[in-house]
């Protein structure tokens, strides 16, 4: 009887593990700011600002970035001022009691594409898009699921039936997704020249919704390598002191 039960705990167990490791392994992608040294490179920001402006905006919200968070992200003011500016936000009341539109300032968040969620339902065939903010830190696998859904749009194997106002990818879970590709070769130009093939506007985009989930990462990445830095120098004196005070002692 206990051989039987070893038996079977063992089958299963062997089930389990294959089913394990036939499972897809999410690929890596090489990011300027992995590392306790990594840090965000201000070119790809802007550039991924752009993506998002251009493509993503019209879809999804930001709604806890302001206007002037850009500045941080190498922008200067008066840039930050013209692209508030393109934007309208709802304001009031004025002194007539009645609310009014303006455009938007430094001190406004992201304009949300939407006027509210049903709005949002109606636009996307009933499926909500998502506020894309901490995008990164809400996602399993974070950065690196973000930029390979944006690459996982392949035709529909064979054999797979894919729904109604859906699309196969292959990082999503379930591989149907109702969102269409939204980047594609040369679907934007950058300013700076850089080239703009699906992989860097993925690149690029994924790098600014980094920053946007983490905008304070540089600043705590600095002070933990100051602290560690302490407690090493710290370490090393009470330790010295250590020995002074106790060689005598036998």
């Amino acid at each position: 009887m206990k051989i039987f039960i070893f038996l079977l705990v063992f089958i299963v167990n062997s089930n389990v593990g294959g089913s394990e490791s036939s499972q897809k392994e999410m690929p890596k992608h090489d990011w300027s700011f992995n590392g306790i040294t990594g840090t965000f490179d201000k070119a790809a920001l802007q550039r991924g600002f752009k993506v998002y402006r251009e493509v993503c905006s019209g879809c999804h919200s930001m709604r806890l970035l302001y206007y002037r968070d850009l500045i941080d992200i190498g922008f200067s003011e008066a840039q930050v001022k013209v692209i508030a500016s393109d934007y309208t936000v709802l304001d009031g009341p004025n002194d007539e009691g009645e609310m009014f539109e303006r455009p938007a300032r430094l001190a406004d968040k992201f304009v949300n594409p939407y006027l509210n969620d049903n709005e949002a339902r109606a636009n996307n065939n009933g499926a909500y898009p998502p506020d894309l903010s901490v995008i990164t830190k809400a996602r399993k696998y974070g950065v690196d699921y973000i930029y390979n859904l944006l690459l996982g749009y392949n035709s529909v194997p064979e054999g797979l039936t894919v729904g109604e106002g859906m699309y196969y990818n292959e990082w999503m879970p379930g591989n149907q997704i109702s969102m269409p590709s939204p980047l594609s070769d040369n679907v934007i130009d950058y300013d700076d020249g850089t080239d703009t093939n699906i992989q860097q506007l993925s690149e690029d985009v994924t790098t600014f919704l980094k920053w946007a989930a983490e905008p304070e990462m540089e600043i705590r990445k600095n002070l933990g390598i100051k602290v560690i830095l302490f407690f090493i120098i710290l370490g090393s004196v009470v330790y010295l002191a250590k020995n002074r005070l106790w060689k005598d002692v036998n």
